[in-house]
């Protein structure tokens, strides 16, 4: 379903595909990359205790502020940027979600993940991703493939630089 600025709503199959990889639990603190129209951060505040959600795009970023005012959803945080560099001021997450697709994970999410927490971010060109699933031990990181994919790219200084 297409929103402004050439966005899209993910499939219902692929949200519910990449929650249940996240492995939420209620004490989860949440980055969520993609914000759209709030749906997948709604289904994230549910679940979990607090998320924040960044959107490149203004319009986006506003709209989904009033959904979440209009729904009395509290518990998330819209911030308006680059998501490709996470948040750094409230990290470190234990659970970071991408909704666009990169060409290589970012750098900065995986320094925002707290020890065993869970980056999942759909990797690869514009044609076909593959979703990742990455947990940080430490210092270290491993990685499972999950499934194919197509998303939007993941546009910004960590991404790609035009769509």
């Amino acid at each position: 379903m297409p929103l402004a600025s050439g966005q899209s709503v993910s499939q219902p199959y692929m949200v519910a595909s990449m929650l249940q990889a996240l492995d939420l639990r209620r004490d989860c603190r949440v980055l969520e990359i993609g914000t759209g129209t709030g749906y997948q951060a709604a289904l994230l505040a549910e679940i979990s205790e607090f998320v924040v959600s960044i959107e490149r795009v203004e319009e986006l970023a506003l709209a989904a502020r009033e959904n979440f005012k209009r729904l009395g959803i509290e518990n998330i945080e819209v911030v308006y940027g680059d998501g490709s560099m996470g948040y750094p001021p409230s990290a470190p997450y234990d659970r970071i979600i991408v909704a666009a697709a990169a060409p290589a994970v970012p750098a900065p999410l995986v320094e925002q993940l707290k020890d065993g927490g869970v980056l999942l971010i759909p990797i690869g060109a514009a044609d076909v991703q593959v979703v990742h699933r990455i947990t940080r031990n430490g210092t270290e990181t491993s990685t499972e493939l999950l499934e194919s994919c197509r998303f939007v790219p993941l546009i910004g200084n960590q991404g790609y630089q035009r769509e």
